[in-house]
């Protein structure tokens, strides 16, 4: 049974579908959206209203007690995890865990579709899957 880590953005419609058949798998793995001990972080638990400027970014990140609790939660998951799966399409988030993940020495795979704009550092990952079957043999 792996501890996994699973990278991916709010907006991906199928999230809470690879969470679910990881889980069925018998994995262990991080929801970011309903993390325990927390709530999942959102941009509009720091007031911050998209797009914003720079500063006003820097400034909610480095100072809000929210922010700070919403990173710690994520960034201790990946810590526990032994596996990172990074769910297409991501935003710079997903990415930025992957790249630290895969710099821990830790399992990593991209899990892609048709239609995503290629990216070379996905060779990075020790994987790059099309499809949950791949995933799911990946992980074992």
């Amino acid at each position: 049974m792996a501890r996994i880590y699973l990278a991916a953005s709010w907006r991906n419609p199928y999230q809470e579908t690879v969470l679910g058949l990881l889980r069925m798998a018998g994995h262990e793995v991080y929801d970011f959206k309903n993390p325990p001990y927390s709530t999942g972080f959102k941009w509009s638990d720091i007031g911050l209203d998209l797009p914003c400027s720079a500063e006003d970014m820097r400034n909610a990140l480095l100072t809000h007690p929210r922010a700070a609790q919403g990173f710690m939660a994520d960034f201790s998951a990946m810590r526990w995890a032994d596996t990172c799966v990074m769910l297409l399409p991501s935003g710079r988030s997903a990415h930025l865990e992957l790249g630290w993940m895969a710099g821990a020495g830790k399992r990593t795979c991209i899990l892609t579709q048709d239609g995503e704009e290629p990216e070379l550092m996905a060779l990075l990952a020790d994987k790059i899957c099309i499809s949950i079957e791949e995933v799911l043999e990946f992980v074992q």
